[in-house]
């Protein structure tokens, strides 16, 4: 196999499109963290001002909450727009998942709402779900097998 020649490669290098990582990195950044800092007002927001009690009522809320925003910003094409900026910084689990099954559902809606929305909603997000049951099953089985061996 002839290698290429350099006036070939000279050329890829000046017509080829030049790199931004970093400043995509950046965007996914402070993104991503813009969305955690969203997710973390609201639960001192149920826990300070709401003066809900139980720590598992706030983070249910704020998870409800965050996914709900999502939904919302979906529907309106707002969270493409944020998503085509940010990159991965906007797929932070909730809101990444949350975006995933409304787009989805949102695609598919027009096929009616059993063979539309109901069997395409969870096109993307499904297997993720699936792989995350079942790698959370096979650890407890091995946590399990040590665990009694160690004891």
């Amino acid at each position: 196999m002839n290698a290429p020649d350099k006036e070939y490669l000279a050329l890829i290098r000046e017509r080829m499109p030049k790199s931004r990582h970093f400043a995509t990195m950046f965007r996914a950044f402070w993104t991503g963290g813009l969305i955690c800092c969203i997710g973390e007002a609201l639960t001192l927001f149920y826990s300070e001002v709401a003066k809900v009690s139980v720590e598992d009522d706030v983070s249910s809320l704020t998870t409800i909450t965050l996914i709900l925003i999502t939904a919302i910003l979906t529907g309106f094409g707002i969270y493409d727009k944020i998503g085509a900026y940010a990159g991965a910084g906007s797929i932070v689990p909730i809101t990444g998942f949350a975006n995933s099954v409304v787009s989805s559902a949102i695609e598919h809606k027009r096929e009616g709402v059993v063979l539309g929305l109901c069997s395409n909603m969870f096109q993307v997000a499904g297997p993720v779900i699936v792989f995350g049951i079942s790698s959370s099953i096979l650890v407890g089985i091995i946590v399990l097998i040590f665990k009694g061996a160690f004891i």
